[in-house]
């Protein structure tokens, strides 16, 4: 068995160094990725497909934030699924540069060694917010 766990921490150790490649190279064609915050509200948020619709997220994210922290904290593995606790704490680079703090919570599933599904979910209200601070 595949240990899930050890894949999703080298793709967030690849996020830290700032290598989205790494990243792309290791999701499905066809993944989904979610963000539950609101895509017209906020840059990243909202749905998307495919590895153009990854690599527009991790755009967006650096066009938009400068982080303080990205900690991914618990690693829950259920095999085919990783469900990831942590935390973040971010600053707008645009607007009155307002700051957020939140837990976050994102599932990853997993199948032949690829990520087909990214779901995030975090404090919404902060975010938008800070956004608009």
């Amino acid at each position: 068995m595949t240990d899930n766990s050890a894949f999703i921490r080298m793709l967030y150790d690849a996020f830290g160094r700032g290598d989205v490649q790494t990243i792309l190279d290791n999701v499905d064609p066809a993944i989904e990725w979610v963000s539950n915050i609101n895509g017209d509200t906020v840059p990243w948020g909202g749905k998307r497909s495919g590895k153009a619709g990854v690599a527009s997220f991790f755009q967006a994210l650096a066009e938009n934030l400068d982080f303080e922290v990205f900690a991914p904290h618990q690693f829950l593995d259920a095999g085919e699924a990783v469900t990831v606790l942590g935390r973040t704490r971010a600053r707008f680079k645009t607007g009155g540069h307002g700051l957020f703090d939140s837990e976050w919570v994102h599932i990853f599933t997993i199948a032949s060694g690829k990520l087909t599904r990214f779901q995030e979910f975090y404090d919404t209200a902060a975010t938008e917010l800070a956004r608009a601070a």
